[in-house]
């Protein structure tokens, strides 16, 4: 059944794992940082591969390097839409994360000391105007460079393999 399925649809199921995974993790009150959240990008990799391998086996000889990545390229897009949709509705419905930013933001601001009450003010109230815009272009830009790397690197292997 799962063989049957094309590069974007296998894309799909793959970033609905990876949000199911960070919910999971988030709800588990695991640190955000913690080693555990490579198992995220672990199933993002092997989203990638399992779309790459899949085409692989039904490809004809004379596949390009081309032929591969878009495979892994329609994998990876869907599941960067996904992430950031994600990111976006997630951070929507949890404000406080903004407000804990704001705040680590402005002790870093006191610790310097370089700074006045007025002008801390007014750096955080930019901070927290730009604060979804941020993560979400982090988000974009991590997944797509992650997702390129990935079905570059296997692209290459398995064209060399055929």
């Amino acid at each position: 059944m799962l063989q049957n399925l094309n590069a974007t649809k296998k894309g799909f199921i793959t970033g609905l794992l990876m949000v199911g995974l960070s919910l999971v993790f988030f709800y588990s009150k695991l640190p955000f940082e913690s080693p555990v959240q490579y198992v995220i990008y672990l199933v993002y990799a092997g989203g990638i591969v399992w779309s790459i391998l899949e085409y692989a086996k039904l490809a004809d000889p004379s596949a390009k390097f081309g032929d591969y990545f878009l495979q892994g390229f329609k994998c990876f897009i869907v599941v960067t839409l996904l992430m950031v949709l994600f990111t976006f509705i997630f951070n929507k419905m949890h404000p406080e994360f903004k407000e804990e930013v704001a705040k680590a933001f402005r002790e870093d601001m006191i610790k310097k000391g370089d700074k006045t009450p007025a002008e801390m003010d007014n750096n955080v109230e930019k901070m927290k105007d730009f604060y979804i815009a941020v993560l979400l272009a982090g988000a974009i830009f991590s997944y797509l460079i992650i997702g390129a790397v990935v079905t570059t690197a296997v692209s290459l292997v398995v064209k060399r393999r055929k």
